[in-house]
């Protein structure tokens, strides 16, 4: 996972609280803020409980909003999984570990080996470090992700160690994403670039603070999501081991392009689930996509927070310094998000599906001008900073020091 910002807003608040399936209706007019005020959060053990009691709202949107012909079509795709999803994972033995990239503290020459460490992020500059460690800050927080997953009905783990193949690809999923924030943290902490106390408390806070991506408790929507998640991840783990090697950091770039290798894989088995859905379920896997771009993907670490930052800063926003950080020096830029969707609308051959029905067929006329619509405002909203004066912005996570934002 990654915490970026495509940093434009293109979807009015009030297309927020859509969903798809039968529970589409009349949500965008006002009832569901009304709704909301009245409504206390509360749990719901099960979509059968949500049927029998109405839909429930909880912070604008709807749980346990999968249809039961779309909860069918995850029940049917247990073979699916086995054969095209849970493939997709390494077995242990083949997988890299964090030391294999890292100096052996057994080594009688280990000082030494991390005195060249150091010497090689030297001349790394702060703005690269801040977005190294914001997506590290991401990967630790693997808590909230499995938890999100085990949110979705019809696919969550029931025991926590249930041998269904939703169950098994959730677990070891998490288990090689595992080895993303332990090496990064590794190598920030062996740079002595990094106050990795402000670190920990910032993933701290994020794993207390939790996500919401929208997704409903709809497996769906929960996939599309990942899809789109898991691309944007590659994107920016392959940029920053790029520029860790221009730096003369080359085993650095080892590093993210190491994990960026992981979250490619990790895409592919995410977008093959969701080729299922349009094979079996077209109608409403189009409403599904089309509801999550109009929420736009909420990246999972918004709610970062070090505890420091808006302190030091004026009341700024830690996530959006950051977002903004990645935007300038190229890490995950706004026109990262639109190839992102170009390529889920081609992956997902939207433009050529046939025989929708109703509102699935005003979705796909939305999704397919989406991505240039989309590109237009990012470009307006460029230029509009480029004509602005960079500020100046504290960050904790480098002992307080100032980087343009």
């Amino acid at each position: 996972m990654v915490a970026l910002s495509a940093g434009v807003n293109v979807a009015p608040s009030s297309q927020h609280i859509a969903s798809c399936g039968a529970l589409r209706q009349s949500r965008s007019t006002a009832a569901p803020r009304r709704a909301a005020a009245v409504v206390r959060p509360r749990a719901v053990a099960a979509p059968e409980a949500a049927a029998r009691q109405g839909p429930t709202i909880v912070n604008g949107q709807v749980l346990h909003s999968a249809t039961k012909e779309q909860l069918d079509v995850v029940a049917s795709m247990d073979k699916y999984a086995e054969e095209h999803v849970l493939p997709i994972l390494k077995p242990v033995e083949k997988c890299w570990q964090a030391q294999d990239f890292l100096p052996h503290p057994e080594s009688p020459d280990f000082l030494d080996h991390v005195h060249q460490l150091q010497q090689r992020t030297k001349e790394v500059p702060d703005d690269y470090f801040v977005c190294l460690v914001g997506d590290m800050i991401t990967e630790e927080a693997l808590p909230t992700y499995m938890a999100m997953l085990n949110t979705l009905d019809g696919v969550r783990d029931e025991t926590g160690a249930a041998p269904t193949p939703w169950g098994r690809w959730t677990r070891q999923w998490v288990a090689e994403e595992n080895r993303h924030g332990d090496l990064m943290n590794k190598y920030c902490w062996l740079s002595g670039r990094v106050d990795l106390r402000q670190v920990e408390v910032t993933i701290q806070n994020l794993i207390g603070s939790g996500m919401d991506p929208k997704t409903e408790n709809n497996p769906y929507l929960g996939f599309i999501y990942t899809s789109f998640q898991e691309r944007a991840t590659k994107v920016s783990h392959g940029n920053t081991a790029r520029m860790a090697a221009e730096y003369g950091d080359e085993v650095l770039g080892k590093v993210c392009g190491a994990i960026a290798s992981d979250e490619s894989r990790h895409e592919i088995a995410y977008t093959r689930i969701v080729d299922e859905f349009f094979r079996q379920d077209p109608n409403n896997a189009m409403l599904c996509f089309a509801d999550m771009m109009r929420k736009q993907i909420v990246m999972p670490a918004h709610l970062m927070d070090d505890g420091k930052h808006g302190i030091l800063n004026g009341g700024r926003n830690l996530f959006t310094d950051f977002s903004e950080v990645a935007e300038r020096l190229g890490v995950y830029q706004a026109s990262d998000y639109c190839d992102i969707m170009e390529h889920l609308v081609a992956r997902w051959d939207i433009e050529h599906r046939e025989g929708l029905r109703g509102e699935a067929a005003e979705a796909q006329e939305y999704l397919m001008k989406l991505p240039t619509r989309f590109r237009k405002l990012s470009e307006r909203a460029a230029a509009r900073k480029s004509k602005a004066q960079p500020a100046r912005v504290q960050f904790s996570w480098i002992f307080n020091r100032e980087v343009k934002v």
